[in-house]
């Protein structure tokens, strides 16, 4: 079975809901990313971003094995048109961040660097919340250093903390914004309840959950960010349950389409809803221009009605 390839050439059509692509696009190649999204109003994003968390070592532990091609697959992104990049100081710690900044800064104007903060990581293997105001400051601060930015366009809150009020956190994160250091606010690993909760002490941009066609948990969710133009940040989007060893529903589309289970994953949870920014991660450069050339996928009726 053969894998969709990445194809060159843009159009015009833009789909409902969704912003044009930016004139000034990005990227050493003509490719077209399809439709853009906004995030908090005056951020265009592609519709698939990049997840680098696995450019860490094992366990998200860690400098990269290799960290020149951990570079490589940075680089590649833009070429391709990515432009946003999802980080977190917990990852490796700080390593991940420092990895973008010395392969990308300075950035190139539209790209978006989402980073979180509120999980530490007292070993491998262990994350533990922190969701204290004095804690999240110290660490927005602190991705700004390793970042090299003035102002994060994009700062998450990376978890509730179930011994800190979530109101004292989201306060922490809305002081940020208020200062300069953040440009906008999002939250992951939400409740609706919490999601709510977030709203009405300051806007809240983005939402980042754990959804993809085997787990859909967070579908609550995902229809209250539908409901409120909060775009939705799918993490861990290419779990795909059978679909992953050859069988199930999404190897049967697959079929079809000529392409991989994983790229059916992309298509579906884009094709899901109209807000949804996927940001599958890999540290192999073949595996990001597979994940991204899933935006030339069209699932028919057919599809979608079998995928329900």
């Amino acid at each position: 079975m053969g894998v969709i390839a990445l194809t060159t050439g843009r159009s015009n059509s833009t789909e409902k809901g969704m912003s044009p692509e930016p004139q000034n696009h990005i990227g050493k190649t003509p490719l077209r990313l399809g439709a853009f999204l906004t995030i908090g109003g005056d951020l265009a994003v592609a519709r698939i971003g990049f997840g680098a968390m696995r450019l860490c070592g094992p366990g998200i532990w860690g400098h990269p094995r290799d960290p020149e091609a951990a570079r490589m697959v940075l680089r590649r992104a833009i070429e391709l048109g990515v432009t946003l990049i999802d980080t977190a100081d917990a990852y490796g710690p700080e390593v991940n961040e420092q990895l973008i900044a010395e392969t990308l800064h300075p950035y190139p104007e539209e790209l978006v660097i989402a980073t979180k903060g509120g999980l530490t990581r007292p070993q491998p293997g262990a994350w533990e919340n922190d969701g204290r105001p004095e804690y999240l400051r110290a660490a927005c601060e602190g991705s700004l250093r390793r970042l090299k930015l003035e102002r994060i366009n994009l700062y998450q809150l990376h978890a509730p903390d179930p011994r800190v009020p979530l109101e004292e956190s989201v306060g922490a994160l809305a002081d940020l914004r208020a200062e300069g250091k953040i440009r906008h606010i999002g939250i992951s690993n939400v409740s609706v309840d919490e999601l709510r909760r977030a709203r009405r002490l300051a806007p809240i941009a983005t939402v980042q959950n754990r959804y993809n066609y085997a787990d859909r948990s967070s579908e609550d969710v995902l229809r209250e960010c539908e409901r409120e133009s909060i775009i939705f940040l799918p993490w861990y989007p290419l779990e795909a349950g059978g679909s992953a060893s050859g069988t199930g529903t999404l190897a049967r589309i697959a079929t079809r389409h000529n392409a991989s289970s994983a790229q059916i994953a992309i298509a579906w949870l884009l094709a899901r809803s109209p807000i949804t920014v996927p940001i599958p991660g890999t540290s192999s450069i073949a595996h990001l221009e597979e994940n991204v050339a899933a935006l030339c996928i069209r699932l028919s009726p057919k599809d979608l009605a079998e995928s329900k």
